[in-house]
């Protein structure tokens, strides 16, 4: 450590020299008695259900795997785990390795402690689970003046002598010594002993200071007492011919002194500075009344109390930040900061301009340190600030040149950012205020996507149990076919057209539905009682499952509901039965002019007498159905979503769509609009 340090006044030294008979006979006795025990006893703070051991000073590419791959050798481990960052994930420098038993931990404290490890020797201690001992500080000294070569083995094996040793450590910075280090042993009665056989002895040839640890905070509450007893001085500005003998004749006439020293760097040249540490306060506040901004040998000195570097930085710290505050408050109000400047504005066709507005006391643009070119922006500083409050008022947004220049109050780059934060989060609230609001109008469009039966919606199963007819229809006492366990079922729209089968008494005319209609479940509905149906002409047997006729719309036998025309005047020769004119189901012929939709094969076109008949909660389903089909021509992609939407229209109006195209069309596209504002809207937000 350098001599500055072994100057300091809470640590006096005692006058080098080398060691005594009797303290070598000490040393000795300790040693001896250390040889007689056991070799290593470990600590009984130890935990003895699990050895888990603290393995420090690790460099961050140590991995657990290579840990594993060290301590394993020793015994079985049952964990290992390197400490990282929670967020970068980056190794702390430490890590914790839990063996099944005491014994393998003693063993691997005692055998690898301080082996390199990527390069780096290895700190290895007992884990504390219980901080309370390491707060306490019992037993834990501190050694200062040490060596540069000596490290923690060297530190350890010198002090392990007087007691079990819990931790030890050299301090570190850049790979390199700083001088101290601190030894924490598991008894104050070995901290003690240490103490009395260590301080003052001479470690690599340099005298070594050894004491109790202070914590940093009651350190700290000792400072004002520091500060109003010192007796350590520092001396800067001194002439590099001065030697150590030289500088301690200049304080020795103001009273005893324990140490001067000129501090000097590796080659042994002088750095123009030194500590003089006196035994008594008065002697050294003598001395820096007397020897301040004296000269001495042509050079003014400064002359002062020692600090160490952190309170030095503190109070460097608090004279910038009052200089600075002075400044500010000098100026406010006065200074102006002027951007957008054209380039070829120097500072004298700056000031020109502004000061027509009263004294400017500075002008100044701001400039690029290499190119010298401007970088479009400068301040003006005026004398009075009703004179800067004018010039912003009449300058700001003017033309300088080419260029509308801003002219404002000069703010602290922290201010201004502070602002400019406020400002983008308000701006930002406000925003998604907004975008919600908008956002809340149109979820309630498509939160009603969810339309059970329709692809794309949460109410859509594919593979929902469905019975389906035989490919040429129900045949007469014959059981609908139900799907088994493990067959995949079909969905209830746009089915391939399937060619019917031939039944008896000749083919089945028209293409018959794959479906069956709404309400059939395969047995006689309620209320609804069955009637006899009579053989058509041909032979042709009566086929159960086939809709039955009403009174407003008879429907021939054999004959579906919904085929065209035609179909409907041939066949009324057989069964007596025949369309009417203007049925609501009646589909207009091929050369028709009628703009309905174009009808989807396999489904049977609705009529508002069976939506009307079937049950409220199956209607939308049945609409749905039926348009789902028709939009999905249109928009492949949106077509759940659409037909979500317009489901939400009434039933009468939704047949109307079913039966007009342009309305259908009309429709689609305003629920297309609908959706494409809302997708740029939900883009917006999450820019």
């Amino acid at each position: 450590m350098s001599a500055s340090t072994s100057a300091q006044p809470s640590s006096p030294a005692p006058v080098q020299q080398p060691l005594s008979i009797e303290q070598q006979q000490q040393i000795a006795a300790a040693q001896a008695a250390q040889a007689a025990a056991p070799h290593y006893n470990p600590p009984t703070a130890a935990p003895q259900a699990s050895a888990s051991l603290y393995v420090g000073e690790l460099d961050p590419s140590v991995t657990e795997a290579m840990l594993f791959e060290m301590f394993n050798m020793v015994g079985p481990v049952a964990s290992i785990r390197v400490c990282r960052d929670a967020v970068t994930r980056r190794s702390l420098g430490y890590a914790y390795v839990n063996f099944h038993n005491v014994v393998d931990g003693e063993r691997a404290l005692e055998t690898l402690n301080y082996t390199l490890i990527k390069g780096k020797p290895c700190r290895i201690m007992w884990s504390q689970r219980d901080p309370a001992l390491r707060k306490t500080g019992t037993g834990n000294i501190f050694i200062k003046n040490l060596d540069l070569t000596i490290d923690n083995k060297a530190l350890h094996d010198t002090f392990s002598a007087f007691g079990n040793i819990l931790s030890c450590k050299v301090a570190m910075e850049d790979g390199s010594s700083k001088g101290y280090g601190f030894v924490h042993y598991e008894t104050y009665e070995a901290a003690e002993n240490a103490i009395k056989h260590v301080n003052g002895m001479l470690l690599n040839d340099k005298k070594v200071y050894v004491g109790h640890h202070i914590p940093k905070k009651e350190r700290q509450s000792k400072v004002e007492e520091m500060k109003a007893n010192f007796t350590n001085v520092y001396v800067k500005n001194l002439d590099p011919e001065v030697d150590d003998l030289e500088f301690q004749e200049m304080f020795t006439k103001y009273g005893p002194i324990t140490s001067a020293v000129v501090q000097r760097d590796e080659i042994g040249k002088s750095k123009c500075f030194g500590f003089v540490n006196f035994e008594n306060h008065e002697d050294a506040r003598t001395a820096v009344d007397d020897l301040h901004d004296a000269e001495h040998r042509g050079r003014k000195l400064f002359v002062s109390r020692a600090q160490k570097k952190n309170e030095r930085e503190e109070e460097l710290k608090k004279l910038y930040e009052m200089a600075k505050m002075e400044k500010l408050s000098k100026y406010q109000g006065v200074n102006l900061y002027i951007k957008n400047l054209e380039d070829d504005i120097d500072d004298e066709r700056l000031r020109q301009e502004f000061s027509v507005y009263g004294v400017i006391t500075s002008a100044k643009v701001m400039r690029e340190e290499k190119q010298g070119t401007s970088k479009g922006f400068g301040f003006v500083c005026f004398s009075s600030p009703d004179e800067a409050t004018k010039a912003v008022t009449e300058m700001n947004g003017r033309m300088v040149g080419n260029k509308p220049i801003y002219v404002a109050l000069a703010q602290r780059k922290e201010v201004r950012k502070s602002q400019l934060e406020a400002q983008m989060a308000q701006r930002t609230q406000i925003r998604m205020q907004q975008v919600i609001s908008r956002v809340n109008i149109l979820f309630t469009l498509i939160r009603r996507t969810a339309v059970p039966g329709i692809p794309g919606g949460p109410g859509y199963m594919p593979t929902a149990p469905m019975f389906y007819p035989t490919p040429g229809g129900f045949i007469q006492n014959q059981r609908p076919v139900f799907p088994q366990p493990g067959m995949v079922s079909r969905p209830r729209w746009a089915q391939p057209l399937q060619q019917p089968q031939q039944l008896p008494g000749g083919p089945l005319p028209g293409p018959y539905p794959q479906i069956p209609p709404q309400n059939f479940t395969g047995v006689p509905m309620q209320g609804r009682p069955t009637r006899p149906r009579q053989p058509a002409r041909g032979g042709t047997p009566p086929q159960a499952g086939r809709p039955q006729p009403t009174a407003a719309q008879p429907v021939p036998a054999g004959e579906p509901r919904g085929v065209p025309a035609q179909r409907g005047a041939a066949a009324a020769g057989r069964g007596g039965y025949k369309y009417t004119a203007n049925a609501r189901n009646n589909v207009p012929a091929a050369n028709g002019s009628q703009s309905a939709p174009s009808a989807v094969a396999g489904q049977t076109p609705l009529t508002a007498a069976a939506l009307a008949a079937a049950p409220a909660d199956q209607q939308k389903q049945m609409l749905g159905e039926r348009l789902y089909p028709l939009i999905q021509k249109q928009q492949p992609e949106l077509a759940g979503k659409i037909t979500g939407m317009l489901l939400e229209m009434d039933n009468g109006e939704l047949l109307h769509l079913l039966e007009n195209q342009e309305a259908l069309d009309l429709k689609v596209n305003e629920a297309v609009v609908v959706l494409r504002q809302h997708a740029t809207i939900a883009e917006d937000g999450s820019a």
